[in-house]
């Protein structure tokens, strides 16, 4: 019964979004005055606080997560949100989207291709270096300047943004899982490895399913096109993310994996696809552009990705200089929690530079750029009180322990087939907080202690890798939580944004339902075979 309760404000959200159609920052706002009551007299009522928090006031606990909720939403959720728009609005001022989307029209005839490559492509590298919403709100602005639906383009983007999730942030989340899980509290090299190839091998249909569920929402009359194409980005996608999970860590495959990924579709590309007269929803004359013209139109992108490379752990002394210097750090209160920004490390500041730098190299003063960015702050505001109502509910839910009682009533109502449905608890835990890292932090442990309790602490051999089964079911969390993704009301709110859907955040959840469903069931599938057949 109590997890019942706990999950209140989630089903809530869902029923206002999808029911009741009520805007998303609306609905942000009601859950989040539901959530604070229940905090104040469900918790105490139903004895599920977090021991650490016996002997504090619930008053202190509500007030000070929901301000712990309010700091984590601004830096750096909202703040690469605003920077991500800002890049896309800099290309539309100075006409320099024109010659992008010229040119990706030009790379391929093919649209299912095109949109593959945004997508799963360039989608996949942006989540691979920074996340954040990054990998949606880029491509979704881009295909919109191609001529491509609203809708679509949102929904597309984030069905696409799900494989890379884990891996996102330069392996940010599944280096937190590892570290979750490991006994001394700091996974080792070894079991940093160990975990990535499991989310992988957990993972390892979705590489095919997604891309040609891509190509299908694009164009559905060339199902066995479309089939050849997810086999070929596929079998790239897989073979080099298993390597660079296997051999090297969790930081560089969805990178490495989305540049595999960009160079088969480019390919096949230039073996198979026959030059046709481009979709009717592009209409773009075809046009040559000498170096200049394009290192110009590529500038913003350009300039964002390197700094966002050299700012990663790719490179370790820049990093380590970064997450050294301007760094704010400081104990909540009541709370115990810490919070935590570098204002040189976040991927927002790179986003910003690599804009500005961009903006003046096409063109625009600094004081039109200052301008235009105030102008997408403003125009941002609804998506900035749903996140923040989102974040400030989900810290809320995580520090009464509302969220931990919903992952054990789970645990305690599916006993031996509990591996099955370990991906749902990811995906819960990023459907509430939304983010794949905070849903390891949340339920990592939790999913490394229902391994010993249901016996499963030997070393195995899953679908040919050996490894620990705790570190297999562990790996469901992050695998489950891509799927969590989907449905996410953050994600969500960066998709109306970046597509300038405000109010329809309800339509995009009901479109993206059904692939988070089979997404999980696919999952959870996954991991119960490979646990106990393969």
């Amino acid at each position: 019964m109590s997890a019942l309760v706990s999950a209140i404000p989630i089903l809530l959200l869902i029923v206002l979004m999808m029911g009741f159609k009520v805007s998303g920052y609306k609905s942000a706002i009601v859950t989040l005055v539901v959530t604070v009551l229940l905090a104040l007299f469900a918790v105490p009522a139903m004895g599920i606080m977090p021991e650490k928090f016996a002997d504090v006031s619930i008053y202190g606990i509500t007030v000070w997560s929901v301000v712990e909720g309010l700091l984590k939403a601004c830096f750096p959720i909202i703040l690469i949100i605003i920077c991500a728009i800002f890049s896309y609005n800099i290309l539309c001022e100075t006409k320099e989207i024109e010659t992008i989307k010229t040119q990706f029209i030009q790379m391929t005839s093919d649209k299912g291709l095109l949109v593959l490559l945004l997508t799963w492509g360039l989608g996949g590298v942006l989540e691979g270096m920074a996340g954040f919403g990054t990998a949606v709100a880029i491509p979704a602005a881009i295909l919109i300047s191609l001529g491509f639906k609203p809708m679509f383009s949102a929904v597309i983007c984030l069905v696409a943004n799900t494989v890379a999730v884990g891996f996102g942030a330069v392996g940010l989340p599944a280096t937190t899982l590892a570290n979750q899980v490991a006994a001394s509290g700091v996974a080792s090299p070894e079991e940093l490895c160990e975990v990535a190839t499991f989310i992988i091998l957990q993972l390892a249909l979705m590489f095919y399913i997604t891309p040609f569920l891509i190509l299908m929402m694009t164009d559905r009359k060339k199902i066995l096109k479309n089939i050849t194409i997810a086999l070929f980005v596929g079998t790239f996608s897989i073979i080099v993310q298993f390597c660079c999970a296997h051999f090297i860590g969790p930081e560089t495959p969805a990178i490495l994996g989305s540049v595999a990924a960009i160079c088969a579709m480019l390919i096949y590309n230039k073996l198979f696809i026959k030059d046709e007269n481009p979709a009717d929803e592009v209409t773009v004359e075809r046009k040559k552009f000498g170096l200049t013209k394009t290192l110009k139109a590529w500038s913003v992108y350009g300039l964002i990705i390197f700094f966002i490379l050299i700012s990663s752990k790719i490179v370790p002394p820049v990093n380590e200089l970064l997450n050294s210097t301007l760094v704010t750090k400081f104990d909540l209160p009541v709370t115990g929690n810490a919070f935590k920004f570098g204002w040189l490390s976040n991927a927002g500041l790179m986003i910003f530079l690599g804009a500005v730098i961009g903006g003046l190299i096409q063109g625009l003063s600094f004081g039109k750029l200052l301008r235009l960015l105030a102008k997408t702050t403003l125009h941002l505001q609804k998506t900035v009180v749903t996140i923040c109502c989102l974040v400030a509910m989900a810290m809320l839910m995580n520090n009464t322990g509302m969220t931990n009682d919903i992952a054990k009533g789970l645990v305690q109502l599916t006993g031996a087939v509990f591996p099955f449905f370990a991906p749902l608890i990811g995906s819960i835990g990023t459907f509430v907080t939304g983010s794949a890292t905070n849903a390891n932090i949340l339920f990592g442990k939790l999913q490394a202690t229902a391994a010993g309790d249901l016996g499963l602490v030997n070393q195995g051999t899953f679908f040919g890798v050996s490894g620990n089964e705790t570190n297999w079911l562990a790996a469901a969390n992050c695998a489950g939580s891509e799927g969590g993704k989907l449905l996410s009301p953050q994600s969500i709110a960066i998709a109306t944004a970046a597509c300038n859907m405000e109010g329809q955040d309800g339509d995009i959840m009901r479109k993206t339902m059904p692939f988070a469903i089979f997404w999980i069931l696919m999952n959870g599938l996954m991991v119960f075979l490979g646990l106990h057949v393969f």
